[in-house]
């Protein structure tokens, strides 16, 4: 099953190399055990221990050149219609192969905007220039930033049924979650009952398991990727959540709020700020499309919140989820140089986005909701259920 994902993967490359105008899409690896280009899940899902290059040519079928050892091993997958093995060294081979295809522009894994588009190592790329020192092959690397987006961003029906299929066990949890929360709990006792739930539910960590889920009890946690601490529940304060799970190498990413009390006892301020957080992220979801900018969609939650009297959030409003939490590509950013080009990255039919922001209450603490989106043809569907009203404990 995994290597029928593989195979949709690599059938999309020659089409992304065209609408990118690059001939050659190299992936140029070694000891993968040690430092696996995160792309390898995608198109390969094994390892490597040589210098090893796959090729993935514009016009034309994959091919990879690997140690000998190596060999068998590619071959068996099926994903590439020739296996070239090596012994004493890739050089010869490598650039016998580049004389064959004769491309113009070859892209390799780099990238200053995109971790997952950056997979290969600066010792690697110095190996690279000096096997290809006595050719013209020398100049015409360019950068896969655009084809490794692409790639990872539209999602195959196999990769969105995954994503989907993790949500679903995500919210299951937070249901589970109503009937054990109380006044009184340690952050840290609680998220020991979320790792039971994921345990039983048969999943993993769709990030560090220290603070997966993020617990936030009461007024003064500040949010963020810290774990959780000694902090007790208290009648009348919030309890925020942010938690993912993996299910068969997919993650999902949802944020949840709770308050200890009755709904007629949420203070006025607490329903303002919620209703702030939840309406913009719905103002953005109905907003967002295939063809915008990341800046412009989250320029729609950031303006909603301002013009309710909030401070704006000090984050994006989106990243892509798939095979990690944060996936890489497209950013649904403000232009602000942390970000580099990434919030500049345009909206793709197959996307999944999170939507997720905060604000700040005078006496509460922080409100956060966090939701994950798929983009279709006509703007987004909803994947998971959004939150519309605090859930009261």
């Amino acid at each position: 099953m995994e290597n029928d994902l593989q195979l949709e993967k690599v059938k999309q490359v020659g089409g992304i190399l065209k609408e990118v105008d690059a001939d050659l899409w190299l992936v140029w690896i070694r000891e993968t055990s040690q430092m696996a280009d995160p792309v390898l899940d995608l198109i390969y899902g094994g390892e490597f221990v040589w210098q090893s290059a796959l090729l993935f040519p514009m016009n034309g079928k994959p091919l990879a050149i690997v140690g000998n050892f190596d060999a068998d091993a590619t071959e068996a997958t099926g994903l590439f219609s020739r296996v070239v093995p090596y012994t004493k060294s890739i050089k010869e081979v490598l650039i016998k192969e580049l004389n064959q295809l004769g491309p113009s522009k070859i892209a390799i894994n780099f990238s200053k905007n995109d971790v997952a588009a950056d997979g290969l190592s600066h010792g690697m790329y110095l190996i690279l220039q000096e096997y290809l020192a006595d050719s013209d092959f020398k100049n015409r690397l360019v950068s896969s930033e655009n084809i490794v987006s692409k790639l990872r961003g539209r999602k195959i029906p196999t990769e969105i049924e995954r994503i989907k299929k993790a949500v679903q066990i995500t919210e299951s949890i937070f249901e589970e979650a109503q009937t054990f929360l109380k006044v009184g709990m340690t952050e840290i006792e609680i998220q020991s009952k979320f790792h039971e739930a994921m345990n039983r539910h048969g999943v993993g960590f769709a990030w560090d398991k220290d603070h997966n889920p993020a617990v936030d009890a009461g007024p003064y946690k500040q949010f963020g990727h810290s774990g959780p601490t000694s902090n007790m529940t208290k009648e009348g304060h919030l309890l925020h959540f942010d938690f993912g799970v993996r299910y068969q190498d997919y993650c999902s990413d949802i944020q949840r709020m709770f308050f200890f009390g009755k709904p007629e006892d949420v203070p006025e301020q607490v329903q303002h700020a919620f209703e702030t957080v939840r309406d913009a992220i719905q103002a953005a979801a109905d907003w967002i499309r295939p063809g915008a900018l990341g800046y412009e969609v989250d320029a729609i939650a950031r303006e909603f919140v301002k013009d309710r009297g909030y401070e704006e959030y000090q984050h994006a409003l989106g990243h892509q989820v798939g095979r990690q939490a944060h996936d890489g590509g497209a950013l649904l950013g403000p232009r602000w140089e942390r970000y580099g080009a990434t919030p500049m990255g345009v909206v793709e039919v197959g996307n999944v986005f999170t939507l997720e922001l905060y604000v700040t209450t005078e006496n509460y603490g922080q409100i956060s909701l966090e939701e994950d989106i798929l983009i279709t043809r006509k703007g987004c569907e909803l994947i998971s259920r959004p939150q519309k009203e605090l859930i009261c404990i």
